[in-house]
């Protein structure tokens, strides 16, 4: 009995050695990582989900889909990026919330859905602090206020003269109530004192898509997925939200140099996972990140964007969220918004 014990062992080994490894991947694939050193151990072993939730096209699924790719290469799995949009985000942060937390469903929080989002509906069907665990913000990078080309506006003064002429007549995106697009619009509202129409969409794709088309005349995007079109003329660029110049268009005023002194409102996103995520998983995935950002090539990419890498800590990005929503609470509660 133990000479027979000892040959299976032996075959056992032998089979893991010379690569056999069909029925090993389907095993893996089955059961957790877990090992001798506990959970996270042989993580990941399978295809990684990332959920991006607004739709394809606007600047969440834009740092999804680059952060995803580079990630995947670097911890050796493929990350499919699953868009789902609705809710200004609720949709895909409840989606990410309630997935099992075994590091294998990843989300890309933004600016709106962790900090704005929670302060507009008591009733989001998730908990920015008890859902998730940050693992890092991944970049940050101001707004641009854009229009559409053919408006009769080429400065911000000119559009406010315009907008005070027209009051309630022009109007503007956003990528969904409660978003920053929404609220930084907002912000602009009540510091140049114009009346301008809030139409919202389930995305900034969507939205600057009919900026494009002349169905809207104004908004305040991020920077990722409008520079393209200001560059092609598809669209005009009137300033930045940031309190200084962006460098990849040194050319354009801020707003507050533009005739608003102390308007600043940025843009950011941040990786998370569902809360009792493993700590060495949880551990595993901040490294790779930070690894991930610091690629001269992602570096490079988002800078040409004009978006900046940040990488900081678990805690860092904790802490960030925290003061980010009791910013944006006081910029609601003077604004008078309420969710739509």
């Amino acid at each position: 009995m133990m000479i027979a014990m000892k040959h299976v062992a032996a075959a056992a080994l032998f089979a893991c050695a010379s690569g056999v490894v069909a029925t090993a991947s389907v095993q893996a694939a089955a059961a957790p990582d877990r090992g001798p050193g506990g959970p996270g151990q042989g993580y990941p072993n399978r295809p990684i989900r990332l959920v991006a939730p607004f739709v394809p096209g606007g600047p969440t699924d834009i740092v999804a889909r680059l952060v995803g790719q580079k990630l995947g290469e670097n911890l050796g799995q493929t990350i499919v990026v699953d868009n789902r949009g609705g809710a200004s985000g609720a949709v895909g942060m409840e989606i990410a919330a309630r997935s099992a937390p075994d590091g294998y469903t990843l989300v890309i929080g933004s600016s709106g859905n962790l900090a704005v989002n929670p302060n507009l509906n008591a009733k989001l069907p998730y908990d920015t602090l008890k859902d998730f665990q940050p693992i890092t913000q991944t970049t940050s990078g101001p707004q641009m206020m854009v229009v559409h080309p053919l408006l009769p506006a080429k400065s911000v003064q000119e559009f406010i003269a315009l907008a005070k002429a027209k009051p309630g007549q022009l109007n503007y995106a956003s990528g969904g109530a409660g978003t920053t697009t929404h609220l930084a619009s907002e912000l602009f509202k009540l510091s140049a004192g114009v009346s301008i129409v809030h139409v919202p969409y389930k995305g900034t794709g969507q939205a600057l898509t009919d900026l494009i088309g002349g169905q809207v005349q104004m908004m305040m995007s991020s920077m990722l997925p409008a520079i393209p079109h200001v560059k092609a003329g598809r669209l005009r660029g009137l300033a930045v939200t940031s309190a200084r110049r962006a460098t990849t268009l040194p050319e354009m005023p801020t707003l507050a140099e533009s005739g608003l002194p102390g308007f600043e409102t940025t843009s950011w996103h941040g990786m998370l996972v569902p809360v009792k995520t493993p700590k060495a998983i949880t551990m595993r995935l901040h490294a790779e990140m930070v690894k991930t950002l610091n690629q001269p090539d992602v570096k490079e990419r988002f800078a040409n964007q004009g978006m900046d890498i940040v990488g900081n800590t678990p805690e860092q990005f904790a802490a960030y969220i925290k003061s980010e929503s009791q910013k944006w609470a006081k910029v609601i509660k003077v604004a008078g918004i309420k969710p739509q």
